[in-house]
C-alpha cells in the first residue's frame, strides 16, 4: 500500500496501520484491476507482484527515481513480495512473465518498472522492485536512470 499512498496513512479509530492497510487492500481486491497477482504452488501462495495503472500510485509522482520520464500512458510493475524459502526458484520471473500477459489481456500499451541495477548481492529489502537482468530478459529497455542503480525500464505491449 506505501505507493498506492501519497503520505502518511489515516488508521481508523481502533486499528493499526497494518490492520488499515489490510482492509484497504481487500477493497483494492475486489475492485478493477486488482491490485496484483499472486503466484501459487499448488495450494500455497509463493509470491505477489504489485502493478496497475501509473495513477494508481500516488506516491510515484514524488520519487526522485519514479517520477513519470514524460507523459505516456503506462502501467507501473512496483514490487515482487517473495518469502525467503522460494526464492532464487524463478518465482519473481513468473509473475514478471504473469504481469506482462496479464497487462497484455487488458489491452496495456506499456508497462514500466523500477529495478535495481548492479553487481553483486543486493539488500533483500532493496530487491522488491526486482532486478534489471530479469527486466531486460523479459524484453524491457531502459528509458531513464536518475539514480546510478536504479534505471527506469518499459516495455511496449501494443502499438
Amino acid at each position: 500500500m506505501y505507493y498506492r499512498r501519497s503520505g502518511a496513512v489515516s488508521v481508523a479509530p481502533g486499528l493499526t496501520r497494518a490492520e488499515t492497510n489490510r482492509r484497504d487492500m481487500k477493497k483494492l481486491a475486489r475492485g478493477d484491476p486488482p491490485p496484483g497477482l499472486i503466484a501459487y504452488r499448488g495450494e500455497t501462495p509463493v509470491g505477489w507482484v504489485s502493478l496497475g495503472p501509473r495513477e494508481d500510485f500516488a506516491r510515484l509522482e514524488r520519487s526522485s527515481v519514479m517520477k513519470p520520464v514524460d507523459s505516456a500512458k503506462v502501467w507501473s510493475i512496483i514490487c515482487f513480495v517473495v518469502p525467503s524459502q522460494y526464492r532464487k526458484q524463478g518465482v519473481a520471473r513468473a509473475l514478471l512473465a504473469a504481469a506482462i500477459a496479464f497487462a497484455k489481456k487488458r489491452r496495456v500499451r506499456m508497462l514500466e518498472a523500477y529495478p535495481v541495477d548492479g553487481a553483486g548481492e543486493s539488500r533483500d529489502d532493496a530487491l522488491w522492485f526486482g532486478t534489471r537482468s530479469m527486466y531486460d530478459a523479459a524484453g524491457f529497455v531502459e528509458v531513464a536512470r536518475r539514480k546510478p542503480r536504479r534505471p527506469v525500464m518499459r516495455l511496449a505491449l501494443l502499438r
